[in-house]
């Protein structure tokens, strides 16, 4: 019985943790993410979806490394923390146009490799957790 309560709250940790990651990332922009990906934005789409993929990857990893939540809680902020700054790096090393507004302009490509800076921070960010 123990095993399985245990299964319940670590999968409910996880939900919350994603879902607080997604909150945060969208306070990250000046538009509203939802009201975009309504309109059918793609470049935004893939961004959230990179973002998403981002977190879970990270989350995965603090699981499966910790069997104590409050282990997993801390990676995943070390984890999130990295997203973060990678965002707001990637920004700095695009001088010639701000993310969010080539985003919302539905710039793909950018989304793309927005996209894929979460995704490989991601993976080099799991691969320190311990």
């Amino acid at each position: 019985m123990t095993v399985v309560v245990n299964l319940v709250v670590s999968v409910l940790v996880i939900i919350v943790l994603q879902l607080l990651g997604m909150l945060i990332f969208s306070w990250m922009t000046p538009f509203k993410d939802m009201e975009e990906l309504k309109k059918g934005n793609v470049a935004v789409g893939l961004a959230w979806g990179g973002k998403f993929l981002a977190t879970a990857i990270i989350l995965g990893v603090a699981a499966y490394t910790n069997t104590s939540i409050w282990f997993l809680a801390m990676w995943f902020g070390v984890g999130y923390v990295c997203l973060v700054a990678s965002y707001w790096i990637f920004e700095l090393a695009t001088p010639s146009f701000k993310i969010s507004e080539m985003l919302q302009k539905g710039n793909v490509a950018v989304a793309i490799l927005l996209c894929m800076v979460f995704i490989g921070t991601a993976f080099a960010v799991s691969s320190l957790i311990v």
